[in-house]
């Protein structure tokens, strides 16, 4: 039998006014319950080290390879004729989604962008007029193409230079329904949803942490009532979004803010792992529930971006430092992760990249 001790014995009308809340809350997460799973988390240590994890849950294989991508590319929204354009300016590496859209990637300055599925999305209408459309399948691509920083990708996305076109996920009769979060090498934090045909943008060094639905409001006020209680006396232990949240915001600022970054580096990977959804695990009567696929974890100070699968016994990592991004120069590569993400690297993999034709966003007719 599982026995809970509170610090302090809480009174009759405490305890009756922690029920009600625990009931309202448990309300609240049954409505954002039901969705394909991630956690992203940043974690601020001593001299400046900054390092951001993330794992990307999901029901089914998503076609997972890494990217190699050179600066000078010409980009398209893939939104029609009416699609922005631009070049690359800074050279990235990232993973794929489905091989037709980046689901998570760094690039050269120190930027990370990642996304991750929120249900409650709402994207504006396009009706390729007005402002130029941008394929949600290229949403992270254009801040990692464009920006050094958060505060600049930040500055630029609030003039909203593009409108957001969205479109069924591959295989599936389903609109792509996902909020992006951005983090740099300063520690520097940020998160863009949509909300009611809205853009909606979070930013602080304080955002560290982000999962799925609710929205990031929300999370934020459902974090809040669980530091009343205390990490150390009682935290979540499902795997609900808002759980999750709960658990990686307590983890990553309560290990230790080590000197060494070796140490660093293991401690915010336990931190991912804690977040994560064991393979192959169900939740009766939420069918959307998924198992974590693969993790990235990123050391911004250090330029290694680390990749671990579900399926194989080894984290490898790339080393920025050692990629040619030049445009004259630099080519597009590919890792082929396989099946699942099921090959298996050691160590630092810049030099097993081959080149490659690069992937198409998913998008509209051109």
């Amino acid at each position: 039998m599982l026995t809970l001790k509170f610090a302090k014995a809480p009174s009759a009308r405490h305890g009756f006014r922690l029920c009600a809340s625990v009931l309202a809350l448990s309300a609240l997460l049954a409505v954002g319950g039901a969705a394909e799973a991630c956690t992203r988390a940043v974690y601020l240590g001593p001299n400046g080290n900054v390092i951001t994890a993330r794992s990307m849950d999901w029901k089914s294989d998503i076609l997972s390879n890494l990217w190699i991508l050179p600066r000078g590319m010409a980009r398209s929204g893939e939104a029609g004729p009416n699609s922005a354009k631009w070049t690359s300016k800074y050279g990235s590496v990232v993973v794929s989604g489905y091989d037709v859209s980046t689901t998570d990637g760094v690039n050269e300055k120190g930027l990370e962008a990642n996304l991750l599925w929120l249900a409650e999305s709402k994207y504006p209408h396009f009706d390729g007029k007005g402002k130029p459309g941008l394929t949600i399948a290229a949403w992270a691509q254009y801040v990692l193409d464009n920006f050094a920083t958060v505060d600049e990708a930040v500055a630029a996305l609030r003039g909203e230079p593009f409108t957001i076109v969205t479109d069924n996920v591959p295989g599936e009769d389903r609109l792509t329904t996902v909020h992006l979060s951005l983090s740099d090498a300063s520690g520097d934090s940020a998160i863009i949803e949509y909300i009611n045909g809205k853009q909606v943008i979070h930013h602080s060094r304080d955002f560290q942490v982000m999962t799925n639905s609710p929205t990031f409001d929300q999370q934020l006020a459902l974090n809040a009532y669980w530091k009343q209680i205390g990490g150390t006396v009682m935290l979540p232990g499902t795997n609900r979004a808002s759980d999750r949240f709960t658990r990686a915001a307590f983890y990553i600022n309560a290990i230790p803010k080590s000197e060494d970054p070796d140490k660093a580096l293991a401690a915010v990977f336990s931190v991912i792992r804690n977040a994560s959804v064991p393979y192959g695990i169900t939740t009766p009567g939420e069918p959307n529930i998924s198992s974590t696929r693969w993790r990235t974890v990123f050391d911004h100070k250090r330029q290694l971006y680390f990749f671990e699968s579900a399926l194989t016994p080894n984290t490898f990592w790339v080393d920025l430092k050692k990629i040619d991004f030049a445009q004259e120069t630099g080519k597009v590569k590919l890792l082929d992760l396989g099946p699942n993400q099921d090959h298996t690297f050691s160590g630092e993999v810049s030099g097993q990249f081959t080149d490659h034709a690069p992937f198409r966003f998913l998008g509209l007719p051109g």
